[in-house]
């Protein structure tokens, strides 16, 4: 239940209120959001939505924190009153030119002294603000449990290029549940992942936005994922959440190997040759020097289609040799040869219709 604060001063017409987590996302939707903290917690991780105005800066954050520890809490609150006092003006202005309806949420690391010190300063312009009860310790408190909670998960499996990802956006069109963790992560899960992609999320700021998507999906329903390894890219997942994707039963994805080849000649070729060599030499060792200086030389060459052949081999292998699928329940599987996506997907959502 929203709570006012102890000790907030009242104006005119507004209390500040204090929500709990869920009330918090759900009442801060369409409203403008502030994460107080310092900008280098903030880059970390993050509410999805929200924007920075951070109370100290990251340096000023240290030197309060160190005032804290050697000096007091009184000493700490004085040096921290110094640096906030010539914000203060570009605080209110910050939020006026993006306030709506005059309602405000702010949030700092604990619900502490942070966001409680800009809900005054904001209330006292007159705006309705809400801070949220345990700051974003509370939310990230709230993601673990989200994504620890059991779901009926359907995978999708199948060797390198055989086209998952984009079954996963056709069956998402046709109003399936569909988490893209690749998408998520900004990284394809290969030697090969990062190319074309945004710099990646850390593990923590992925967790939340992938919250953000399941706290919306309905868990009696099926929830389509790819098959992933712990570690996507640099991203690793919650360990929780990871075996039971990895205990989910699966739908294989089969292709033959032209039409896989094509479909990864079409998605690389257009990149720089020298991203694509250093892809290449992420996995010599496992390649093998002759395969690896081979398929450099093609793309040196401007043969993508035969450096895509060379690398299969590699990945084939390492999918033949996976461990994985052994002890997992296969449902059934479905061929992309003849086959467009859009009809692969609806062949997958009648298949779960039957059982």
């Amino acid at each position: 239940m929203p709570a006012y604060g102890i000790g907030c001063i009242k104006n005119a017409e507004f209390l500040i209120v204090q929500l709990d987590i869920v009330e918090f996302l759900e009442q801060s939707s369409g409203y403008l959001l502030l994460d107080v903290r310092s900008e280098g917690e903030f880059a970390h991780a993050h509410i999805p939505g929200a924007l920075n105005l951070p109370l100290f800066s990251n340096s000023e954050r240290a030197e309060v924190g160190t005032l804290y520890k050697q000096k007091g809490k009184n000493d700490a609150i004085q040096r921290g009153l110094e640096l906030v006092g010539p914000k203060m003006a570009g605080f209110t202005a910050f939020v006026a030119e993006r306030i709506t309806d005059n309602k405000v949420f702010v949030h700092c690391w604990r619900g502490g002294m942070r966001s409680g010190s800009m809900a005054w300063l904001l209330n006292l312009m007159g705006w309705q603000v809400y801070t949220l009860r345990g700051g974003y310790k509370s939310f990230r408190g709230e993601v673990q449990r989200k994504l620890e909670q059991a779901a009926n998960f359907v995978v999708l499996a199948g060797r390198t290029g055989c086209g998952k990802t984009d079954i996963l956006h056709a069956l998402r069109q046709q109003g399936e549940q569909v988490i893209d963790l690749e998408g998520l992560a900004h990284h394809k899960g290969s030697a090969f992942g990062a190319l074309g992609q945004e710099s990646q999320p850390s593990s923590e700021m992925f967790e939340n936005m992938l919250y953000l998507q399941l706290k919306e999906m309905d868990y009696s329903r099926n929830i389509w994922l790819e098959n992933e390894s712990k570690a996507i890219g640099t991203v690793y997942m919650n360990h929780t959440l990871w075996l039971g994707i990895s205990k989910a039963p699966v739908y294989i994805v089969e292709a033959d190997i032209e039409t896989r080849i094509e479909k990864l000649t079409q998605e690389y070729g257009a990149f720089d040759t020298a991203l694509l060599i250093d892809a290449v030499k992420k996995i010599e060792k496992r390649l093998g020097g002759v395969n690896c200086k081979e398929a450099v030389l093609a793309i040196e060459e401007g043969n993508i289609r035969r450096a895509v052949e060379i690398t299969l081999v590699y990945y084939d292998k390492a999918y033949g040799k996976s461990e994985d699928m052994k002890e997992r329940e296969v449902k059934g599987s479905i061929t992309l040869a003849g086959n467009s996506i859009h009809d692969a997907a609806m062949e997958l959502i009648k298949a779960e219709l039957k059982k």
